[in-house]
């Protein structure tokens, strides 16, 4: 009875060691994610409430550095080369800071996003972007601090700030305009050298050699310089036709320019063919 009754208390202590309260965080996490254009942008965030106090110029003092949420600073993500407010940002993630003031806001795009709150050394040289948000009042109060997306355009959108009886906004540009184009132009112009060469390799492991043939001849024609790979490439599909003269000088072409290019492992595959086959 005895060794029941300590083998019961084992298991409900450790029962208590392991169990852990849940209960609703008073600043709760968000996670958004919004395509502008075709750039990706995501935001994480702790959202802090009202809860009957007053925000801006009390619990965030003016001109002095935010968080811009709670918890752990705000990130933010972007797929792509971006503009904030016509200023050039790079793709990656950033911890968003700002200063909020009655007429505007700053607002930093800094380069560290490893802070529990605002960084305990600020460094400027981690500064990737400065700007200035224009603020204006809202009618009525926003209990939960709120990061949204607005006014999305084919390359361009609006980031808000919003608490209190304030929003504050900065405009995001990206770069959907040039992407499409680029896009357009070459699709427009068929596929590319990059193209034929995975297609003659597919062709090719899977038997079908005269069209591995037709596409590796393709790619060798649209490239702007030669590659020893595709003509590596083009010699094992002649070969595979029943071309060994073809072989045979599509692998000399490709030991030339794998010596060229000092890629001994290409130099040695291309000399064990051409013994192979005998070439002279």
């Amino acid at each position: 009875m005895k060794k029941i009754v300590l083998f019961l208390s084992a298991i409900l202590f450790s029962l208590g060691v392991d169990a852990q309260v849940k209960a609703p965080q008073p600043s709760p996490t968000s996670k958004i994610s919004q395509v502008v254009g075709l750039t990706d942008v995501s935001v994480e965030y702790a959202r802090p409430s009202m809860k009957g106090r007053t925000i801006f110029g009390n619990l965030v003092p003016e001109g002095k550095l935010w968080r811009t949420g709670a918890n752990k600073n705000t990130q933010v993500t972007f797929s792509d080369d971006i503009k904030i407010n016509g200023k050039e940002l790079k793709k990656g993630s950033y911890a968003i800071f700002t200063k909020p003031s009655k007429g505007s806001w700053e607002v930093i795009f800094y380069a560290d996003t490893n802070n529990w709150g605002t960084p305990r050394e600020w460094d400027d040289s981690k500064i990737a972007l400065k700007t200035t948000a224009k603020v204006k009042a809202l009618p009525s109060n926003v209990e939960t601090f709120t990061i949204g997306f607005s006014d999305l355009k084919m390359d361009g959108a609006n980031m808000f700030f919003e608490w209190e009886k304030t929003q504050a906004v900065i405009a995001i540009e990206t770069p959907a305009k040039k992407q499409t184009l680029a896009s357009i132009e070459q699709i427009m112009a068929g596929p590319s050298s990059n193209d034929h060469y995975q297609a003659a390799t597919f062709y090719k492991e899977i038997g079908e050699f005269a069209k591995a043939k037709e596409h590796i001849d393709k790619a060798i024609s649209l490239r702007k310089e030669p590659a020893f790979w595709v003509h590596r490439q083009q010699s094992l599909i002649y070969a595979k036709n029943g071309d060994k003269a073809g072989a045979i000088k599509a692998a000399k072409t490709s030991l030339e320019l794998a010596e060229k290019a000092g890629n001994a492992d290409y130099v040695k595959l291309n000399k064990d063919s051409l013994a192979e086959w005998g070439a002279k």
